[in-house]
């Protein structure tokens, strides 16, 4: 980035600068979201990986992202965040889907009907829904090209073991 003006770096700047090294941590940058309004402005890194971006994670991240865009030749301030996704986002590649397993989900399909249920295992483009039918757990496979929405939901009780186990999940917290 050599020859660059003081100020802010850009999105697509901060992604070529931390995107190696993030990677290298087991993670890709899902999007950076460079909010100016705030004094000083808030940089931040949304991150997600195959493994849970835990604190451990985010504080080693964060460090040595800081380290990375404080080398730029820039004196404005910032304030760095490095963050997963958050259950509110939508899952919409087969990574995401992925990465959610074990979790409870409420997948819109195109038929229009919503199907809540427990993401299980995902594998040559469909994916294992754990869903309650006529009182029994049993699995149902959605190819990835009849979900128009899927998003995760928030779990405040366990999930029943029997759920687990048919999502491949068994011994795994929910949401973990």
């Amino acid at each position: 980035m050599a020859g660059r003006s003081t100020g802010l770096p850009t999105q697509k700047q901060v992604i070529e600068l931390l995107g190696g090294e993030f990677a290298r941590a087991g993670y890709e940058i899902e999007d950076v979201v460079i909010d100016v309004r705030p004094q000083p402005p808030r940089i931040t890194v949304i991150a997600d990986g195959d493994k849970p971006l835990d604190l451990d994670a985010v504080a080693e991240l964060s460090r040595s992202a800081s380290a990375l865009l404080d080398a730029l030749d820039s004196d404005d301030a910032y304030v760095l965040e490095v963050t997963s996704p958050g259950v509110e986002r939508p899952l919409t590649a087969e990574k995401h889907f992925r990465r959610s397993h074990g979790r409870k989900v409420d997948v819109e399909l195109a038929d229009g009907t919503t199907v809540p249920g427990r993401l299980g295992t995902v594998s040559d483009g469909a994916v294992d829904l754990v869903v309650r039918d006529r009182g029994d757990w049993t699995v149902r496979r959605i190819p990835l090209v009849e979900i128009v929405k899927a998003v995760v939901q928030v779990e405040f009780s366990s999930p029943n073991v029997r759920e687990l186990e048919l999502a491949g999940a068994a011994g795994k917290e929910a949401g973990a």
